[in-house]
């Protein structure tokens, strides 16, 4: 019998399941043949290998809401990237192009392994290690064998990461804070939850299926913060007849597209007046500031005054994974009740202990965060000192603005294309429309030959397509305001406590 014919009974289960082969009337396929798809219920009437379980009218609209993007300028396109290790941040771009596949090499500006921890040397060997040890996966969920030692030793670390009781991870960041914002405040009673305006999509997602009473603060606003839990007193609490009401403030330290950072210390002393828990996001922070790489909270002295704290495995610590870190009864309360832990998969053996070597090399790593921060001021300095739009964030985050969306994809593909040079568009909805940008992120392997490559590509673009070198006029820069620290432009972006001690700018 023949390898690729299986018997089921008297029937011959290869042949049932075959596509037929079929007299074509206007000869358009080969010999005049051509294949019909489909099965014996329905006697191989569907022409189309891939429309049969697709209502017509379904295609229809989804390819109309497809081609809103393509005509904004909005529509997403992966590049196809293959990073190479040991060569940060050059890659290898693979096109499809006809019937040849074409690669070359590029340099990645828009990466967020921000410190190249995803090929470090001692990362890849743990991560090797583990494999050779455990395996490839986790074997099921975390109460089902999924509760390895690497996961176990992960946690302890990133405890110790934040100064916290305790940590729990999870399989990204996006759903350590949906899993998070959304099962704490339920389990509390009379829990209100107060969230920036500009909050990442994950911690809107949790405050969401909280289901409990939000409030949305306008961005970094201390007043109209404290105006919102004094209403929230008075309106559901000891004001409204002596009621426990419980307050959660929702805010993240590093805003991924602005690059700004939120007053923390101005925040905590608001909670600790109004008597609220914090949940800060650190995703775009951690491994980066703090003298051990615990972010910006650490690196402002704020840890203790911080009660949860979130993170991401998978920015500056170069591996896969979310987490959150605090009082060892929280956790255990996200543990035990949060459906985006319990019913998933644990991470695989492998990735918890890369991301354990990972952070605890950043803990003692002061060099590269120091070397991170010194080639974004070169670079910011050049794009300004050239009068492109660069505008000057408060941490390792550039954004340069466009303020056009398809203009923006087509500096995008030029850059690509023409300069080898890898930088993705940032359009609307992530970014309001007419705010379209490049988020440009330099680590410390991005060297001064490199930023001069890009910028002179980057005017040549300009240039080219007439961009304006102008900030747009509706483009209000967090990075500037009353409750906003000042950044020296000439220095590097400081990332320890001990650095600024005598003239703290928070």
């Amino acid at each position: 019998m023949p390898s690729d014919m299986h018997v089921h009974g008297n029937v011959n289960v290869s042949a049932m399941h075959a596509p037929r082969v079929c007299e074509t009337r206007d000869g358009d396929g080969a010999d005049g043949m051509d294949i019909a798809y489909g099965s014996p219920c329905n006697q191989y009437r569907t022409r189309s290998k891939f429309e049969a379980a697709t209502p017509p009218n379904v295609r229809q609209e989804l390819e109309a809401k497809l081609d809103v993007l393509r005509n904004a300028g909005n529509y997403r396109e992966f590049i196809d990237i293959e990073r190479q290790s040991g060569a940060f941040p050059r890659a290898t771009r693979h096109e499809q192009v006809g019937i040849d596949h074409l690669t070359s090499d590029v340099t990645v500006w828009c990466n967020n392994d921000y410190l190249n921890m995803g090929q470090n040397e001692h990362v890849v060997e743990a991560m090797i290690g583990a494999i050779r040890n455990s395996g490839c996966g986790a074997g099921g969920t975390r109460n089902i064998s999924g509760t390895t030692h690497y996961v176990t030793a992960l946690e302890a670390s990133l405890a110790d990461l934040h100064d916290k009781e305790a940590a729990l991870v999870f399989s990204s960041g996006y759903v350590a804070n949906e899993a998070a914002l959304s099962t704490l405040p339920q389990l509390l009673q009379n829990c209100h939850i107060v969230s920036d305006e500009l909050n990442h999509a994950s911690m809107i997602a949790g405050v969401r299926n909280a289901r409990v009473p939000k409030y949305i603060w306008k961005h970094n606003d201390l007043r109209d913060l404290e105006r919102i839990l004094r209403e929230i007193d008075d309106q559901h609490g000891s004001g409204s007849g002596g009621r426990v009401v419980n307050k959660l403030i929702a805010f993240e330290s590093v805003y991924s597209m602005d690059g700004d950072i939120a007053p923390i210390a101005d925040i905590n002393a608001l909670a600790e007046e109004y008597n609220a828990i914090t949940f800060i996001d650190e995703v775009h922070a951690v491994g980066m500031y703090g003298h051990k790489g615990g972010g910006v909270a650490q690196r402002n002295g704020e840890s203790d005054r911080v009660t949860l704290v979130s993170g991401t495995l998978g920015k500056a610590f170069g591996v896969f994974g979310g987490y959150v870190a605090g009082p060892a009864h929280m956790i255990d309360a996200i543990r035990s009740y949060a459906a985006g832990f319990i019913f998933t998969t644990a991470l695989p053996p492998s990735v918890a202990a890369a991301a354990d070597a990972s952070i605890n090399f950043l803990k003692r790593a002061q060099h590269l965060r120091d070397a991170q921060q010194r080639q974004v001021l070169k670079l910011k300095s050049r794009l300004h000192a050239v009068g492109l739009p660069v505008v000057r964030s408060n941490s390792h985050i550039i954004p340069l603005m466009v303020g056009d969306a398809k203009k923006c994809k087509i500096a995008s593909d030029i850059l690509l294309d023409k300069y080898k040079i890898y930088v993705q568009p940032i359009n609307h909805p992530t970014v309001p429309k007419g705010t379209e940008r490049f988020r440009l992120t330099p680590s410390p392997l991005h060297d001064d030959g490199m930023i001069e490559e890009l910028v002179s590509a980057l005017l040549e673009v300009w240039d080219a397509l007439d961009l304006s070198r102008e900030i747009p006029a509706c483009y209000d820069d967090p990075n500037q305001g009353p409750f906003v620290s000042y950044v020296e432009p000439d220095l590097p972006v400081f990332t320890r406590y001990d650095e600024k001690l005598d003239t703290m700018p928070f």
